[in-house]
């Protein structure tokens, strides 16, 4: 088939869901654009700031497009085109896109704050607790494997840690400039833009190459970036949001749109040929001698090209806070997870276009990223430009991905920290709150927070290696399973409120039957390895999915239980109507 018809007929099926479905469900859930936001009600110029629409589009979108809509259509592609771009398509638009939207809808009717509050709403306070337990276990998986991803890109590739350092303090000086100096968003963006790209041409001739400047091996350059992004998302979680998170993703959202569209010309100049399997078949040998099955994989191997449980913290951890109307939920929720299906279409082709047996080879020997950086590349050197000047810009804009999901994903487990201990310290209705302990304090304190958070990454990149090599696996589980908890939480609530909750409840059952498979699956493997090869092989990882399966286990029975209750008073009250 023609890559460039696949593309055309997706992106043609996003633009009339958004103008369609979209629509559908804003009128369904009752968005009202002359309702105060939390922005307003409770701006505090830290965290609740009103944002300019194209800014905050800029920074969810930057947020949200970590490497998942690369590496997992990339990996998914094995079991044939067909399968991941269906996926793709209907996923994002049925599942991801509506998940995204419902969620910051609700973030936002409930001042701001995470979805486990919406959960405490619904099931109590001990739901919101699980709920906050299984959320902050999936932020540092989510941390850990993007901290890991760009500390791989820095080594590999040094000219990209170049421009990602500088692009720091340029973001800060964007930041300054407009909240501070009054500037508006179109002149900052005048100045600001072209230099972010001057950076990227900064980076090629000085690269930042630890293991020619240090004289250490790749793998202790590793860590040192491991260490050195660490400190710089302590340092990104804690700063106002309009100083550095804000801007950073604002203008990183620019290289991500100079890579859609170098993608999109390319794809639809060179028009290529997809030459690998359409299907092929639902099981696959793998080189340990086992087998993969295509479901449930494929759903929770394409993850946030689909739709991903992230972007739902993402939504209710930041961008709810910067919402400046509630128009804008629509292209901001359901927008920027299309625009995010798009990155996978482009993923797909840029190893679906060579060969079974280069995409074999690929899978075996490279990381996604760069199977994907140079298919992308090997495209535009067909429309005359240098083949390795692109790659380096596709990587970069891919280090770009990563690195706004970081720094987001560190501020998000530090909210949702600081909410696991104010929630236990809150006092049962009608009973008067005692003074909070010392270690609650601590623990809320936002500085203590992070260094929690990056304390836990530290140990899970640096210290255990044998869970560092298993953090996708468990990331993509634990990620999707993520997202069919939110959505049992927006279905329980639409229902309470007597608005269209199938819309959530349907996806929820599908999304529910994949990841509770895909992760009772990694739990067996991983407890098999662990009692062949011992602790270190498997242990980690078999424990982390026994319990993430426990947790998400206890909130669907609470789930199930409040349904039954919600049911049965819709029943009594039908029949006391009637009568």
């Amino acid at each position: 088939m023609n890559g460039a018809l696949l593309l055309l007929l997706g992106c043609a099926a996003f633009v009339a869901a958004y103008f369609l479905y979209s629509k559908f469900l804003a009128k369904s859930l009752g968005v009202d654009p002359s309702r105060p936001t939390p922005a307003h009600t409770l701006g505090d110029g830290v965290d609740y700031v009103p944002a300019h629409p194209m800014v905050l589009y800029g920074h969810h979108f930057a947020a949200i497009a970590g490497a998942g809509p690369i590496v997992g259509p990339v990996l998914a592609a094995e079991f044939g085109w067909v399968a991941v771009a269906l996926w793709i398509v209907l996923g994002c638009i049925f599942v991801g896109s509506m998940h995204d939207m419902v969620t910051l809808f609700l973030s936002v009717r409930h001042e701001g704050k995470s979805i486990g509050s919406v959960i405490e709403d619904v099931l109590g306070r001990p739901g919101k607790m699980i709920f906050l337990l299984f959320c902050f276990a999936a932020l540092v998986l989510v941390m850990s494997v993007f901290t890991g991803q760009v500390a791989d890109s820095f080594v590999s590739n040094p000219e990209v840690a170049t421009s990602s350092l500088l692009g720091i303090f340029e973001a800060a000086l964007f930041g300054v400039c407009v909240y501070r100096f009054h500037w508006s968003v179109k002149w900052a963006s005048l100045v600001f833009v072209p230099v972010l790209f001057l950076l990227v041409w900064f980076g090629v001739l000085y690269p930042c190459d630890l293991v020619a400047l240090c004289g250490v091996s790749a793998q202790t350059a590793r860590t040192i970036w491991v260490i050195v992004l660490f400190a710089y998302c302590f340092v990104a979680s804690t700063l106002p949001v309009w100083l550095l998170l804000q801007p950073r993703d604002y203008l990183n959202s620019y290289l991500l749109y100079a890579m859609l569209a170098i993608g999109l010309a390319a794809v639809l100049w060179v028009h290529p040929t997809i030459q690998i399997n359409a299907f092929s078949g639902f099981t696959l040998p793998t080189a340990g001698g086992g087998v993969k099955h295509l479901f449930p994989l494929l759903f929770v191997t394409v993850a946030c090209g689909a739709c991903s449980g992230f972007h739902a913290l993402v939504a209710s951890g930041t961008t709810s806070k910067q919402l400046d109307n509630e128009r804008h939920i629509r292209p901001v929720g359901y927008g920027c997870m299309l625009l995010e299906g798009v990155v996978a279409l482009l993923a797909l082709l840029a190893v679906a276009c060579g060969t079974q047996a280069d995409l074999e080879k690929g899978l075996a020997t490279l990381p996604p990223v760069k199977l994907f950086a140079q298919g992308l590349a090997s495209f535009c050197a067909k429309m005359g430009l240098p083949e390795k000047t692109a790659e380096s810009f596709m990587l970069l804009a891919v280090a770009a991905f990563l690195m706004t999901s970081v720094d987001a994903c560190t501020r998000l487990a530090r909210f949702v920290w600081q909410e696991i201990w104010s929630t236990s310290a809150q006092s049962d209705a009608g009973t008067k709150a005692p003074a909070p302990s010392l270690v609650v304090r601590l623990n809320c304190n936002m500085y203590v927070a992070t260094t929690v958070v990056i304390l836990i990454g530290v140990y899970l990149l640096v210290f255990n290696p044998s869970m560092s090599a298993n953090l996708w696996t468990m990331f993509a589980s634990a990620n999707q399973m993520l997202a069919s908890l939110t959505l049992l939480t927006a279905s329980l609530w639409l229902f309470k409120k007597h608005l269209r909750w199938w819309i959530a409840f349907l996806p929820m059952c599908f999304m529910i039957l994949t990841s509770g498979t895909a992760v009772f699956q990694l739990f067996l493997d991983s407890l098999g390895k662990w009692m062949k090869q011992g602790f270190a092989a498997g242990g980690v990882t078999a424990i982390g999915a026994a319990v993430l399966f426990c947790l998400a286990v206890v909130l669907l029975v609470l789930g199930a239980l409040k349904l039954r209750r919600l049911i049965r008073t819709a029943v009594l009250q039908k029949v006391a109507k009637s009568r």
